[in-house]
This record gives C-alpha cells, structure tokens and sequence, in this order.
C-alpha cells in the first residue's frame, strides 16, 4: 500500500496555559504551561493535533510519490490517514483526497493557501469581541491597549522639508472629501432600482473584452486587476430596493445581470451573520460580497508569493470604487473584513480551496439621525444635519 502527504502542510507548536491547583501547592504562580504541535493543511476545516512521532513522519513522507507504508509506526500514519493529512494511493475518491486535489489544482502559494484557510471566521460576534476585551470605544482601546504608534511617521530632524503647493479643489476633491463610511443606514426609504444598477456597473461591469484564441477572454472593468484576470465576483444581498425581491444574487459583470440564488431569504439573522453581527452594516440597502475565484488568478500566478496580495489589492479597489460610485449618487457606503466567511461560503456554494470571501461591502441611503458614530472630523456629512 504505497501513501503520500497532502499537498500543503504547516507545522505550528503551540502553548497553552492553564491554572492548576497542584502547581500553586507545589509553590509555583498556579499556572501550567504546556506545549503541543498542531498541522495546519488548508484542505482540511480545522487545524489538528500531532504527536511529535506523527510530526516527524510528516516530514519524512513526500506530497508528490508515494511510498510503501512499511517502515513507519502503524499507528501514527493510521492516526494521520484518518484526519487527512496522509493519504492512500487506493483511497483517491474519499473526501480528504478529493479536497487536496482540488487544492493542488488551484495552485496556491503553500504559506498564502495556510493564510487564507485558517483566517476564516465562523459564528464570531464581532460586536460582542470588542465589548468584552473593552476596545469598543476610542477612549476604552487607548485605555486598554496603551498608546498607538503615531498616525504618521515622525520628522526626520537631518532631512529637509520641501513644502508643496495646494491643490485647486474641484468636484472630485468634493467627491473624495464627502468620502465618509456610512454606518446609519434610513431603512424607510427604498433604494430606487436605476439607483441601484448604476452603482452595480459603475462598480462591476465589464466594459469590454479582449479574447485571446478560443478560451482565454480578459475583461475591461473599472478597476485594475493582477494580470487583467479579474477574478473577485460579486454576490449581492438586497434588502431594501425598490421593485427588486428580497434576496441573494450573483451579479454578472458579462451581461449587466443578476441571477438569483435558489433558497437563500435575505433574512435579519443571515445578515447578521455575515457581518459578523454589525447591526449598523447589516441594515444597509444592499450588500456585496467579495468573493475571488483564486484559481483563474493562480492559472497564471501559480504558486506565486505575490499572487493572494494582488487578489486582496483588487478587493480594496472595488471598494474604494463602490465608495465613490455610491457618494456621487447621494448614498452611504461601508467595507468590513469582519466577516463570517464559512457561513458565506456555505450558504453560496463555494469550494474554499478555490473560491472564498474577502470582505462585505454595501450602500444605501443615509438616515438623518447619527447613532453609531462615524468619522467625518470636517463634518463633510453630519454638519448640516446635526
């Protein structure tokens, strides 16, 4: 019977500290430190404990060429066949197998596809996080977590300054200045549907297209790419738009469309979950999801040390745009990366070795009313209407 390891494997030694009694009795502080390793594969849903015999085996067996299972301890490489860190040559349809090829497909960077896979959020509330460790206010972070480093680097006495002229503001300057995230959404009052679909192909849409023999096409958007690759799709959540179901949909940037998704409801607690339970983001209009198909940017970037970056690089661009697109109409907008990406990727169907969320991004009509504080220091927003 010939094994091999999976694909992509990184080994983490851990502490954990726990009180005891015994170690005060036996004159110590009443705390235990003990160390244990863990494999982080990110085909798998969760990291797993190791016993330093299943660590070293892990080293010793190769990812590409199988080996005869006979000089290794029987029951360390059993324990690791049965978490999926070890997989058998005549087992290649069970569910560990089919994850890993599906990775190596893909064609991750080893240490971006660790990144991705063990970053992702599950059930957190976020609002919850922030209130219990008592950061939840500027005054309570200071508090607690001491002075920040300065908001810009400190002068450099040997280095002379060179003053530059002001800029000469125009409507742009306005646009950028009115540049405020919203987190006060007025759920009384619809999002009109052009409204809507403006913002959606100021944003999304393709333009045009370039296509490069009989399969390679390369889309023209609003925002620049790694490689003109394009791969982050755009799921919507809409709440709040005028003759447009409540619902989830995937926006298609070819044809300037949406396609329902079959039994998801746009419900308070779906939202919410989502947003990591961020009431004041959860009641806007609509919602987007971020969400790369990694493995058209990793077609060509392939295991590339740069290729996750530019991936991220293309969500923040959408969102400055959708910024933007959605000031200039009169709306709010908000980006957050606390997020519950499993429950997303559950509920939208996607395989996380090749697909995933980055971030949840939204718009709609501001309310007349600051509750949740925002940061608009010039008043560019609340001055008229506080």
């Amino acid at each position: 019977m010939l094994v091999k390891r999976c694909a992509i494997v990184v080994l983490e030694p851990r502490e954990t500290v726990s009180y005891t009694l015994d170690s005060l009795l036996r004159g110590g502080n009443g705390l235990d430190h003990s160390m244990q390793w863990f494999a982080l594969a990110p085909h798998l849903d969760a990291p797993v404990a190791v016993s330093e015999t299943q660590r070293a085996l892990l080293g010793e067996l190769s990812p590409s060429h199988g080996r005869t299972r006979l000089p290794y301890d029987s029951e360390a490489l059993d324990g690791l066949i049965a978490q999926g860190l070890v997989l058998e040559e005549q087992t290649q349809g069970s569910r560990f197998a089919q994850a890993d090829s599906r990775l190596r497909a893909s064609h991750w960077h080893p240490l971006a596809a660790v990144l991705h896979a063990f970053t992702r959020w599950d059930g957190v509330d976020a609002v919850k996080n922030t209130r219990d460790s008592g950061t939840d206010t500027a005054v309570a972070m200071r508090r607690v977590l001491g002075p920040a480093p300065p908001e810009v680097l400190p002068a450099n006495d040997h280095r002379t300054l060179i003053g530059l002229p002001p800029m000469v503001a125009n409507d742009f300057d306005d646009l950028l200045g009115r540049r405020v995230t919203c987190r006060n959404f007025d759920q009384s009052r619809p999002v009109p549907l052009p409204t809507f679909a403006h913002v959606l192909q100021r944003v999304f849409a393709a333009h045009a297209k370039v296509k490069v023999g009989d399969d390679l096409v390369f889309l023209k958007k609003s925002v620049p790419s790694g490689g003109g690759l394009h791969p982050i799709e755009a799921y919507i959540l809409v709440r709040n738009v005028q003759d447009l179901e409540s619902g989830v949909y995937h926006y298609r940037a070819d044809s300037h469309a949406l396609e329902r998704m079959s039994g998801l409801e746009c419900s308070d607690d779906f939202v919410m979950q989502a947003v990591g339970q961020q009431h004041w983001f959860a009641d806007a209009h609509v919602l987007v999801a971020l969400v790369p198909r990694f493995d058209r940017t990793f077609w060509k970037y392939r295991q590339h040390a740069k290729g996750y970056r530019v991936v991220a690089l293309e969500a923040g661009h959408l969102s400055q745009t959708l910024y933007l697109a959605a000031t200039d109409l009169g709306l709010g907008a908000f980006i957050t990366g606390a997020v519950n990406e499993k429950h997303l990727e559950r509920a939208l169907g996607l395989d996380p070795t090749s697909q995933g969320v980055l971030a949840v991004c939204g718009f709609g009509w501001r309310a007349t009313t600051m509750v949740t504080a925002e940061l608009d220091p010039v008043g560019a927003i609340w001055s008229a209407a506080t």
